[in-house]
């Protein structure tokens, strides 16, 4: 629907012929994107599947009147402006239109100009409205947000690299396991820095095909592809004056990484099927799980891109290397669920965030999140006990998983038989099974790669 440089798109529906190709011709000219029809059921299937961002109908239709299409319209996408026009004109239809949530009620004969300076002034409304919505929404989340919390020494350097790195437009690679919180320390980048009034716009990489990656990052014309029936602006041009946010950049194909190198030296973007290229000014903050220096001696990953991203590296801890944060983090959890699902806000036995404490946490800070999650809702009592930790608690295990007397098992055997007896309940369903263990799927693969390692070794 949009073109590049276009001011914006238009739909104009008037079963009058002449006057909708006027409106047309003239809003084209003056570097809008407009389409034209004469049946409002055109118009209503044509909005529903194009991003319009202003409607200009008549008010007497045939098929579907204009007050009918405007009440359609502002039910779907409030948002959207919609101009009437009509040559029967009178105070109470214009009264009835602004009621249903008409932006401006247009009576005929008007002048081109008239119309370009209304459709002008509707434009620069709308996009004003955008940017304080949006505004609005990023300052609230950034007050709303975790911060990072923990006191241990580890956490406190990723503190004082996060305050060195915030007010620069460095590239920032952020590096650690899964669940250890890169995206957290990313918000804390962008928001703690000069950049916090522009957008922050996170992806990953891993979750969205490589083909449709590209159009995602850079952009598209309309008809580029198929499928492409509106042009895209691409999360570089949307973030620019911002940050990026790349995780899961070592999962990235070499082809695209090819293309991120380029807008990362050049500053300018290039949308698919076009031959102009827009300038960026878009910091990237990227974040993998995995050994970008391994995947460049594998040829898995561009040397040259590698360097370009890891100006400033910060590596995050994983949990057991901070284990001192324990008790903070779940205290900081228990009040979180507590609140979300209106239940008092509970506390841990010593010897419970003892149990804590000692466990190995393959997931990182958001298993420990998801077990205290867990524990809020399923603990009837306001106190959490160590029979209450889903691993340690005798009413959901088989006898036989707890010997007694010299026979006493390692917590991880303990951990071990509990998984496979979880994993047996569940069908061998592993999904089912992370969810029930409050582990992502990945941490489960992973547990089980260990157990299979240890027994080859």
């Amino acid at each position: 629907m949009k073109t590049e440089n276009s001011k914006g798109s238009i739909l104009v529906v008037d079963d009058e012929k002449e006057m909708c190709d006027l409106l047309v011709d003239m809003l084209t000219s003056v570097g809008y994107d407009v389409e034209g029809v004469n049946s409002s059921t055109d118009a209503l299937e044509l909005f529903r599947h194009g991003d319009f961002d202003l409607v200009i109908s008549d008010l007497r239709m045939r098929d579907i009147d204009g007050m009918e299409l405007l009440k359609i319209i502002k039910d779907e996408r409030p948002d959207v402006p919609v101009i009437i026009i009509t040559a029967f004109g009178s105070i109470d239809g214009a009264i009835e239109a602004m009621k249903a949530g008409a932006y401006y009620f247009v009576t005929k004969p008007f002048k081109l100009r008239e119309m370009e300076a209304l459709v002008a002034k509707t434009f620069e409304q709308r996009m004003l409205v955008k940017e304080n919505l949006r505004l609005r929404k990023e300052v609230q989340e950034h007050h709303n947000r975790r911060r990072i919390i923990g006191r241990s020494k580890a956490i406190r350097e990723v503190y004082r690299l996060v305050d060195l790195v915030s007010d620069s437009s460095s590239n920032v690679l952020i590096l650690g396991d899964s669940g250890t919180g890169k995206e957290l320390v990313a918000r804390e980048v962008h928001f703690g820095g000069r950049r916090s009034h522009g957008p922050f716009i996170p992806l990953n990489c891993s979750a969205i095909p490589e083909g449709l990656l590209e159009s995602e990052l850079f952009g598209h014309t309309r008809g580029a592809f198929t499928g492409a029936h509106q042009a895209r602006k691409g999360l570089f041009v949307e973030a620019s004056g911002g940050s990026l946010f790349l995780d899961e950049i070592g999962d990235m194909g070499l082809a695209l990484q090819a293309k991120l190198l380029r807008v990362l030296q050049d500053g300018v973007v290039r949308p698919i099927g076009s031959s102009k290229t827009i300038s960026v000014d878009t910091r990237i903050i990227a974040a993998t799980h995995r050994d970008l220096k391994a995947l460049v001696k594998k040829g898995a990953f561009r040397e040259d891109l590698y360097y370009r991203l890891s100006v400033i590296p910060i590596r995050l801890p994983s949990l057991a290397e901070r284990v001192d944060d324990i008790p903070m983090l779940a205290d900081h959890f228990l009040q979180k669920y507590a609140q979300r699902t209106g239940r008092p806000t509970k506390r841990l036995t010593a010897k419970a965030l003892d149990a804590l404490q000692k466990r190995p946490w393959e997931g990182n800070v958001r298993e420990l999140e998801n077990i205290i999650e867990r524990l809020v809702v399923l603990t009837p009592s306001e106190v959490i006990d160590v029979g209450d930790l889903p691993w340690m608690s005798v009413e959901e295990t088989p006898e036989c998983m707890w010997p007694t007397g010299s026979e006493l098992l390692p917590l991880k055997e303990i951990e071990r038989r509990y998984i496979e007896h979880v994993l047996s309940e569940s069908g061998g369903n592993k999904e089912k099974a992370s969810r029930i263990l409050g582990i992502n799927r990945r941490t489960l693969y992973r547990i089980k790669d260990r157990w299979k390692n240890a027994k080859e070794s």
